[in-house]
């Protein structure tokens, strides 16, 4: 199950996106917080935020025993990893901000936040900085505003430098300690250390091209802060667990939201992220899936005054697309989204990026007082 966080974002020029309807995708938590990208500033300790703004089965050298609870060393874990996590500078004219990111394929190939790079998209630079204080261009390889990743190419292919080894966020359990890596407020090779607070968490953010989706992400209360985004969330072992991308913070007086961490963070679980990655590498690009819904909530009391079901009006079907064929039609109402009470249209979108190519999602309908299941298989969006 995705649980949602709600909340708007630091940067107050982007509010997040609104969700209808009470605990739209499960129940609600951290109602007091703003849900902010974790993006930073060019050198030094100026921050401005940018168009980013249980117990693992794995044991390592890394995993000491402390009472009841297992904890990481977090100085072995930062001598394995560090080399293999990097700064990134992008920037476009005046425009620029600071991030990280990990090294995870030979030829120089580094997964990080697209938030962290969308600057540098139309023609900007990128540089990475090594661990050992080296720099060199990148390019950008891809990005995925959608799922907010994205994977770059240093030029000198950070030759002599080692992969971040891919664990597993499936194994995650909540406890189970945790070590981030990167560059808050520019600060290279930080590490800070936690736990796993929770799993399976839904956030909605701002991005450069409408909202990104972070679905199934690793809260941890290991210090984050802007400038970590695409930074490692590693194990005991040392092995990529998740990629740092956001922080919930309090909101101030003025009801604006804080700019530093409160032990609210937040990873793209890496069984998410490399799938994509990896599909980055080899095509440029990211396949994404779609049942072709466009649709919005009815709120119980305005289904209740029209005689409607509450759930997601259908506005528009796509022609010949999966749910036209399953015979869902304009007007319908969607009650019911893969066993939960349709409450948000996010619902559908978490949905169709979980999904793998041949999948079903299953939509219940309602139609004249008529309720209907089917079966939808996501095609590819085109």
């Amino acid at each position: 199950m995705t649980e949602h966080i709600p909340g708007a974002a630091a940067d107050d020029e982007h509010p997040a996106k609104p969700v209808g309807g009470p605990a739209p995708v499960g129940k609600l938590v951290a109602a007091f917080a703003a849900v902010a990208l974790v993006g930073g500033a060019v050198g030094g300790l100026i921050v401005k935020a940018t168009e980013s703004s249980g117990s693992s089965t794995s044991t390592g050298s890394s995993q000491l025993t402390g009472g009841a609870q297992a904890v990481c060393s977090a100085s072995t874990v930062a001598d394995e990893a560090l080399p293999s996590v990097v700064t990134i500078q992008a920037s476009s004219g005046r425009s620029g901000g600071t991030g990280s990111g990990e090294i995870i394929k030979e030829g120089g190939y580094i997964l990080t936040n697209n938030h962290v790079i969308a600057v540098a998209a139309g023609g900007g630079q990128v540089t990475v900085i090594y661990s050992d204080g080296r720099s060199t261009p990148a390019t950008i390889v891809g990005r995925d505003p959608l799922t907010d990743l994205a994977v770059l190419k240093a030029a000198d292919a950070a030759a002599g430098l080692p992969l971040l080894p891919i664990g597993s966020s499936a194994k995650l359990v909540v406890g189970q300690p945790v070590v981030a890596l990167g560059a808050p407020l520019g600060l290279s090779s930080t590490v800070t250390s936690g736990i796993v607070s929770a799993l399976d968490r839904y956030l909605p953010v701002p991005a450069d091209q409408g909202t990104a989706h972070l679905v199934d992400a690793i809260q941890t209360d290991a210090s984050i802060n802007p400038g970590n985004s695409g930074g490692a969330l590693v194990n005991c072992a040392g092995d990529l667990v998740g990629v740092n991308s956001a922080i919930a913070t309090v909101p101030n007086a003025a009801g604006h939201s804080g700019g530093g961490s409160v032990g609210l963070g937040f990873a793209i679980p890496v069984d998410l992220a490399i799938p994509i990655a990896d599909e980055i590498v080899t095509t440029g690009s990211v396949t994404h899936f779609s049942v072709g819904i466009q649709a919005q909530v009815i709120p119980p009391s305005a289904a209740a005054a029209v005689g409607l079901p509450a759930g997601l009006y259908v506005d528009s079907v796509t022609p010949g697309g999966p749910a036209a064929l399953a015979g869902i039609a304009t007007g319908d109402v969607i009650t019911n989204v893969n066993g939960q009470s349709a409450t948000s249209v996010e619902q559908l979108t978490v949905a169709e990026l979980l999904v793998k190519a041949g999948q079903p999602i299953e939509v219940t309908y309602e139609r004249g007082g008529t309720s209907t299941t089917v079966h939808l298989t996501p095609v590819p969006q085109t």
